[in-house]
């Protein structure tokens, strides 16, 4: 790829093999579909797809698997310019089965110096300057649960010192953590960085610290509060929240048959991000995320499945919605 990235991602990047078996847990599953995954990995993807220019900074291991995310990467026309091989580094690999579509099972084969986690060595200028001038920076919550990672990420953040779009994926996930209370300090912290935060609701329970009755409107009163500029608040089959500082509004999701519900998040945010940097309204841009969450939602493999502009249209006219580029 040629030219400044309009978009950087960071953080996780695995081998996705999902259970071809649609209805059949891992017990059962024969046969598995293998992939490029890791959410903000899915998210650049995403966006290449979109005509934007996107890198994704991450590590592989020096192993066959590494080559594989690489070469793939390439194929769907991600910058693989931030992409370091660590020596001695294995690559993770997710494995999924769907015996529940909308809550399908998976387990992370990952070390805890996983090759994502271990690019201490990084930033040099060249990726500061990148981190501090793109149209958009995609960061996560699991960024800050280890070291070296986690140093390097604040290190970026603080250089491109809050300028839009800064987007937080809250992205909690447990196995990663000691505990709750150690990733509520991590992911709040992380908040302060961002002009828009971007969770489910036990996410945004997660980062704001608020128990399990907090609703949706308590949530992103939080977030407003942390200094964001949108806090968007994922309700499941409920719609999604979109506040900001002067109104809030729930957009409604879109009902589709769900084959693998993993990737759906992915679809939202590379959708949600591609709105941002076309100019649109962020109510705008989170109905058109809804369709493209459903869309990935819809099929097995969350990096092949990321849509075009077209066909996430054409899902939203099919469910009666007018929404134009």
């Amino acid at each position: 790829m040629s030219g400044v990235p309009q978009v950087l991602t960071i953080g996780r990047i695995s081998v996705d093999l999902y259970g071809r078996e649609i209805g059949a847990g891992l017990d059962r599953a024969q046969t598995f579909a293998k992939a490029v995954g890791g959410s903000p990995t899915n998210v650049a993807i995403g966006l290449a797809k979109y005509g934007h220019r996107s890198a994704v900074l991450t590590g592989v291991g020096d192993d066959s698997l590494g080559t594989f995310l690489i070469n793939g990467l390439t194929d769907f026309g991600v910058d693989t310019t931030f992409v370091r091989r660590v020596p001695g580094g294995r690559t993770p690999i997710v494995i999924a089965g769907t015996e529940s579509p909308d809550s399908p099972e998976f387990i992370f084969y990952r070390d805890s110096n996983a090759p994502d986690t271990q690019i201490g060595f990084l930033p040099d200028e060249i990726s500061k300057s990148i981190a501090a001038h793109v149209d958009l920076l995609w960061y996560t919550g699991s960024n800050f649960a280890v070291e070296p990672l986690r140093s390097t990420v604040l290190e970026l953040l603080e250089k491109r010192a809050r300028k839009p779009h800064t987007i937080f994926d809250l992205d909690y996930r447990p196995s990663f953590w000691p505990n709750s209370s150690n990733a509520h300090h991590e992911i709040h912290a992380g908040l302060r960085y961002a002009t828009v935060a971007i969770g489910n609701l036990a996410e945004c329970r997660v980062a704001t610290g608020l128990g399990e009755d907090a609703s949706a409107e308590h949530l992103a009163d939080a977030l407003l509060t942390s200094g964001v500029e949108v806090a968007i608040v994922k309700g499941g089959r409920d719609g999604v929240l979109v506040a900001d500082h002067v109104k809030r509004e729930f957009v409604a999701g879109l009902k589709v048959e769900t084959i693998c519900g993993l990737g759906a998040g992915d679809g939202f945010g590379a959708g949600f991000a591609h709105g941002l940097l076309s100019g649109w309204s962020a109510i705008k841009s989170v109905t058109f995320a809804n369709a493209a969450g459903a869309f990935v939602a819809a099929q097995l493999l969350c990096s092949e499945a990321m849509p075009r502009e077209d066909e996430v249209f054409a899902l939203l006219a099919k469910n009666g919605i007018r929404l134009t580029a």
